[in-house]
């Protein structure tokens, strides 16, 4: 729970960003993913503070992990999803998982919660938000070492 005590530690001491709003909506990036449920940063804290057993999975590509990404965090590019690789990292298909990429205008995380869905996963949390969002509210980032 090191993570969590340091995140909600972070988020509800420092984060309090006035008139946060994400940038325009591209069109090709919904709303809302069927079968999953979306959270923002806050409920990903939540999530991750709740459940020990959450698989978070950033779908961006090598080179975007590079420049950071959420702690605890498994890199899987969308393009390398699949029923094995999400077998590899997610336990059971009844484990709670969250899916993200670099924020509202990356399609990314849509489509590996797409595949996840697919295959039967039925706890999948979007966190559209993202990169994006994460960065914006100063939460922290990990850098590879």
């Amino acid at each position: 729970m090191k993570f969590a005590n340091r995140i909600t530690g972070l988020f509800f001491g420092s984060f309090l960003v006035a008139g946060f709003a994400l940038a325009e909506e591209h069109p090709e990036v919904p709303q809302f993913v069927d079968g999953t449920t979306k959270v923002s940063a806050e409920e990903l804290i939540t999530l991750v503070e709740k459940n020990p057993k959450l698989v978070i999975i950033d779908s961006r590509k090598a080179s975007d992990l590079d420049k950071g990404f959420i702690e605890g965090a498994i890199g899987l590019p969308n393009t390398d999803t699949n029923a094995a690789s999400l077998a590899k990292i997610i336990p059971t298909k009844a484990t709670p998982v969250v899916f993200y990429c670099n924020g509202i205008r990356c399609g990314r995380s849509v489509k590996a919660a797409d595949i996840a869905k697919a295959e039967g996963y039925t706890k999948i949390y979007w966190f559209r938000g993202g990169m994006e969002e994460w960065e914006a509210k100063g939460l922290p980032v990990t850098k590879k070492k």
